[in-house]
């Protein structure tokens, strides 16, 4: 069966600026061709643990993910079918009731810290992304993004990053670099490589087009 869509996936550390790259590489092409995944929807419901259990939970592991609903998602749609992506509640640490309902697309990014971590999903991607930035810069990022979106306190955000943010970056998530086709340094603000690869992208559909 031939592909409908490409799949991307970018990778990278917490505030490495991945979000920055997938809304790069997006801009030359229009809303219905583009499909942005987030790794974060995806964290597994804990809605069976207490309160203080759920407080306790590694989220910068692998087993935080529940890859076998994102695989079987990344397939359908790379096969242009609909799927129904779950809303993650990162206040309780469940997810809602309601989903977001991702129509067929062109093009699939998958962004996240593990993006390139599970193999069966990395084998599907046409193209591997790695963002590679300084630590004092990502770890600063994360410092505003928590404080400002999540409501966290910055001593919270410091105990979380040395107890068990950095220590999974360097088991679990820089080793995926080695995966990628591309390693993009500072994020969106490299206007190269953003270049390079919308190019690459639109041959993918050009070809993608003319096997359909």
């Amino acid at each position: 069966m031939n592909k409908y869509a490409i799949l991307i996936g970018i990778a990278g550390g917490t505030g490495s600026g991945k979000t920055s790259v997938a809304k790069a590489i997006a801009a030359d092409f229009g809303k219905s061709d583009v499909a942005l995944i987030e790794l974060d929807s995806y964290y597994k419901d804990l809605s069976h643990l207490t309160l203080e259990e759920r407080a306790t939970v590694n989220f910068d592991h692998p087993d935080s993910v529940d890859y076998s609903l994102m695989k079987e998602h990344i397939k359908k749609l790379i096969n242009g079918d609909k799927i129904e992506i779950p809303i993650y509640d990162f206040a309780t640490h469940t997810r809602k009731k309601e989903t977001h309902s991702i129509e067929k697309h062109r093009i699939i990014i998958l962004e996240g810290i593990l993006a390139l971590f599970h193999a069966d999903i990395r084998d599907m991607m046409n193209i591997k992304i790695y963002v590679d930035t300084a630590d004092d810069i990502r770890i600063i990022r994360r410092i505003k993004r928590d404080i400002n979106k999540r409501n966290r306190t910055f001593s919270s955000v410091i105990e979380q990053y040395y107890r068990t943010v950095r220590p999974m970056h360097l088991q679990f998530v820089e080793p995926t670099k080695k995966y990628a086709d591309i390693i993009v340094p500072e994020g969106g603000k490299n206007k190269v490589a953003v270049d390079i690869l919308r190019t690459k992208i639109m041959t993918l559909i050009v070809n993608s087009k003319n096997a359909t």
